[in-house]
């Protein structure tokens, strides 16, 4: 997502220009062809990329927590991604303008849930989570950067402002790496929290008739498997690049990618967790959600090329050791990967807004959207290293900054 240093300029404008023509594709489809669609694009890559970088920021705040000093280079590039949090709670608000074509049950009975599922509570309390979230990921930042730019330097306009600010009060190292710890913690809690309730807001309650109790934690478990798959992609393209500093040794790429393969599991885990219990328990209600997805046409074809794609693939090809040090096979798993998991978001929302599809409803639009949304996502992360390029100048390769708290 960013070059070297010479060429940040024409990469921004590239990465604006694929946001600016996904934007102009979305008006023009929602206000001149087919509105729902539309909207129903821009809720799927809402989530997507917004748990991408959710989950990738939770990477640094982890391994933080526990002390994981392999992870240096990949903790600061891991933290680029909160640059995303504030363009993710404008992309919310907007969300709202759209509410008649992403929420189903408006125009149905909720026997009694219309307590729960009403648009002022809902968006009120999603808004809320996220502005906890994301806050809470922007101090444990503000934090790990002071521990970062006094070890190193700094030589961007951002890194210079705060080391002038922190210079001009005296800091308290040892009660600033207890906040670290403290902020780090919090948003993992946070983590968990609101990314289980936007998942049975955003997307359970597309069909309300249907609940899984399991859905929250399948939700933010997904988010991580993304959101570690778009760090390793992010941190294996710049170690491949000869136009900056930043280099990750051997061993860390191996590190990672025992994670992204841990995830891997984790999420078929709970996926199968989830199938089994609505599997032998046979009530109609829930098995209609299960069978609808997996075993009728069309989304059965889509459903078995998520599964490979995200959990068997990976799987066999990730048993090998060597493939998690090469980086550039770990770009491709992890495409793979998040393509899946792009596919599956469409599958569970899919059904909800296309009843008695007979063919899949899935096209240039959705990919048009994605597109405007990644660019969104790499012009912020891009923003963040032109402002701080101290983060690609790597200091000691096995060392996390922080070390007390």
């Amino acid at each position: 997502m960013i070059d070297n240093h010479n060429h940040p300029p024409s990469l921004i404008r590239i990465f604006y220009g694929l946001a600016a023509a996904g934007a102009l594709i979305f008006i023009a489809v929602a206000i001149v062809g087919d509105t729902a669609r539309a909207w129903q694009a821009y809720l799927l890559n809402f989530l997507f990329f917004s748990a991408i970088a959710q989950g990738a920021v939770l990477f640094s705040a982890l391994m933080h927590t526990v002390k994981a000093r392999w992870s240096g280079p990949l903790a600061d590039v891991a933290e680029s991604f909160a640059a995303f949090f504030p363009v993710s709670l404008a992309l919310f608000l907007i969300l709202f303008l759209g509410r008649q074509y992403i929420f189903p049950w408006l125009h149905e009975d909720l026997h009694g849930k219309e307590v729960w599922l009403n648009l002022p509570f809902l968006f009120g309390r999603d808004f809320i989570g996220l502005c906890l979230l994301y806050g809470l990921g922007l101090v444990f930042l503000y934090h790990r950067l002071y521990f970062t730019l006094t070890a190193r330097g700094a030589r961007g306009p951002l890194g210079r402002r705060l080391l002038d600010r922190w210079a001009r009060k005296t800091v308290d190292e040892q009660r600033m790496a207890g906040r670290t710890t403290v902020f780090a913690i919090l948003y993992l809690l946070a983590f968990a929290i609101v990314l289980s309730l936007i998942g049975y807001d955003l997307v359970m309650a597309a069909d309300p008739h249907w609940y899984s109790t399991l859905f929250g934690a399948y939700s933010f478990v997904k988010a991580v498997y993304i959101g570690f798959g778009a760090l390793i992609v992010l941190s294996a393209s710049l170690h491949m690049s000869e136009r900056n500093g930043y280099q990750v040794q051997e061993n860390q790429f191996h590190d990672i990618g025992k994670l992204f393969f841990a995830f891997c599991l984790v999420w078929a885990d709970f996926f199968y967790a989830q199938f089994v219990v609505i599997w032998y328990g046979n009530i109609p209600e829930e098995t209609s959600y299960i069978i609808e997805r997996t075993m009728a046409a069309p989304w059965n074809t889509l459903a078995w090329t998520i599964f490979i794609g995200c959990f068997i693939a990976p799987f066999i090809i990730l048993i090998n050791r060597r493939i998690k040090t090469r980086p550039r096979a770990m770009t491709v798993i992890c495409l793979l990967v998040m393509s899946g998991i792009w596919l599956e978001h469409y599958l569970l929302l899919g059904p909800a807004f296309h009843h008695h599809a007979e063919h899949l409803p899935l096209g240039w639009v959705e990919a048009a959207v994605a597109i405007g949304f990644f660019g969104l996502l790499a012009a912020a992360v891009t923003v963040y290293f032109k402002k701080l390029p101290e983060l690609l100048e790597n200091g000691e390769p096995d060392r996390l900054t922080v070390e007390a708290g």
